[in-house]
């Protein structure tokens, strides 16, 4: 059974950089496509970066392309989310999750889920 751990959230300023890591146990992730959600109170969670299991094909939602940036390292077992120019509306719970075959932007199709790491930005 895979289980996800992300770290790397904080309080930050308007402007700054976080790298979130989401750290992977219990199986290899190597072969399934990574994603980032995000979570703000109030409201759903939304779709905000994946990766395909070799790296090789990232998408994004278009409020953080060009600002964040996803990559993994199957030798670790581990997805990274590069959050750069953060801006208060990124306030969110971050989430990675897992899933078999092709990137999707629906959270329901993800099959396993970290606890989330909280990212407050302050202005």
């Amino acid at each position: 059974q895979v289980q996800l751990a992300e770290s790397g959230g904080g309080l930050v300023q308007v402007g700054d950089s976080l790298r979130l890591s989401c750290a992977a146990s219990g199986g290899t992730v190597s072969s399934y496509t990574m994603g980032w959600f995000r979570q703000a109170p109030g409201k759903e969670r939304e779709f905000v970066a994946a990766i395909s299991w070799s790296g090789g094909y990232t998408y994004y939602a278009d409020s953080v392309r060009g600002r964040f940036t996803i990559s993994r390292d199957n030798a670790k077992n581990t997805v990274y989310l590069q959050v750069t120019s953060l801006k208060p509306e990124d306030t969110a719970v971050y989430h990675c999750a897992a899933k078999r075959l092709s990137i999707t932007t629906k959270p329901y199709e993800y099959g396993y889920w970290g606890q989330g790491t909280q990212v407050t930005v302050s202005s």
